[in-house]
C-alpha cells in the first residue's frame, strides 16, 4: 500500500468515528472520573478508541498501538511502527459543552512521525499530512503558517500553568495580544498551524502531543519540552508549540 493510499484509507476512519461520535451525542454518556473531577473519559471516549483499535488491528496487525484510554498495548519501545490514539481529545468540553473536542491520530515509524490527523468534529475541519507530504486543512494545502511574533498575536495556554506561572507561562503569555486558554489542545496546536495563534503551552501526554508533532515538522514549527528534556512519546511533558519568531522571544524570556 502505498503512503497516499494509507492516507485515505485512515482519513475515511477518522471521518467515520467523527460521525459515530456525532451520533453518540444524542444519547445520555456514561461519564467517569479517572483523576480528578475535570479529568473525566466517557463511554463515547473508549468506544471511539476501540474503533480505531479494530481497524488498526485488522489492517495492520504487526503494529503497536499507544491509545489514551489503555486500550491498545502497553509501549515502551517505539522500533517499528506504532499508532498514537486520542479518541477525544478535550473530553470536558466534549461533555460539557458538546464541542471544542477533537479526535487525534498519529503515526510514528522507528521513533519518527509519519503522518498525523487532527479532525475537530463539530467544525468538521481535518487537518492532515506529515512527512514529506505536507501539510492540509481538509483539502486545502498550508504553505506557510505566518511567523507571527510573540507580542503580535494570541497564545493559547493551560489554565494551571497560567494561573500558577509554571514554566514563566503567565509571564510569557501577558507579552502577547490576548490569551486563550481552549481546554482542547488538538485546538491549541490547530490554531496555531492555521496561523491563527502564535503559540501554545501546556502540559501534555504524548496522545495529546504527538499529531501536532508530526504536522509542525512539516511546517518548520517549533516543539519542544519547557523541562529541558528531550521530547520522550513514553511519559506526560510541559510543551511549547510556536512559531519560530515566537519560539525565540519565549526561550529569551525564560532563560
Amino acid at each position: 500500500m502505498s503512503q497516499q493510499q494509507m492516507v485515505e484509507e485512515i482519513k475515511g476512519w477518522v471521518y467515520e468515528a467523527g460521525e459515530n461520535i456525532k451520533r453518540k451525542l444524542q444519547s445520555p454518556l456514561i461519564v467517569e472520573e479517572k483523576t480528578n473531577k475535570s479529568d473525566l473519559v466517557t463511554n463515547v471516549d473508549k468506544e471511539t478508541e476501540a474503533f480505531f483499535i479494530d481497524k488498526i488491528r485488522h489492517h495492520y496487525p504487526d503494529d503497536q498501538i499507544l491509545g489514551e484510554e489503555g486500550l491498545g498495548d502497553h509501549v515502551t519501545d517505539f522500533s517499528g511502527r506504532v499508532w498514537i490514539i486520542d479518541p477525544i481529545d478535550g473530553t470536558l468540553n466534549f461533555v460539557k459543552q458538546q464541542d471544542n473536542f477533537c479526535t487525534m491520530l498519529a503515526v510514528y515509524e522507528e521513533g519518527i512521525g509519519q503522518m498525523a490527523f487532527i479532525y475537530e468534529v463539530m467544525r468538521d475541519e481535518l487537518l492532515w499530512g506529515g512527512k514529506g507530504m505536507g501539510v492540509y486543512l481538509n483539502e486545502q494545502v498550508i504553505k506557510d503558517v505566518p511567523n507571527i511574533t510573540l507580542e503580535k498575536g494570541l497564545i493559547s495556554v493551560n489554565t494551571h500553568m497560567f494561573l500558577n506561572n509554571t514554566y514563566e507561562t503567565q509571564t510569557v503569555a501577558m507579552k502577547s495580544i490576548g490569551v486563550r486558554m481552549i481546554g482542547c489542545a488538538g485546538i491549541g496546536f490547530k490554531e496555531l498551524i492555521k496561523g491563527n495563534q502564535n503559540a501554545y503551552i501546556s502540559n501534555l501526554q504524548p496522545w495529546d502531543y504527538a499529531p501536532a508533532k508530526v504536522l509542525m515538522e512539516e511546517l518548520g514549527l517549533k516543539m519542544i519540552a519547557l523541562n529541558g528534556e528531550p521530547l520522550d512519546l513514553r511519559q506526560k511533558v510541559p510543551i511549547l508549540g510556536a512559531t519560530p519568531a515566537a519560539f525565540a522571544e519565549i526561550q529569551t524570556r525564560q532563560n
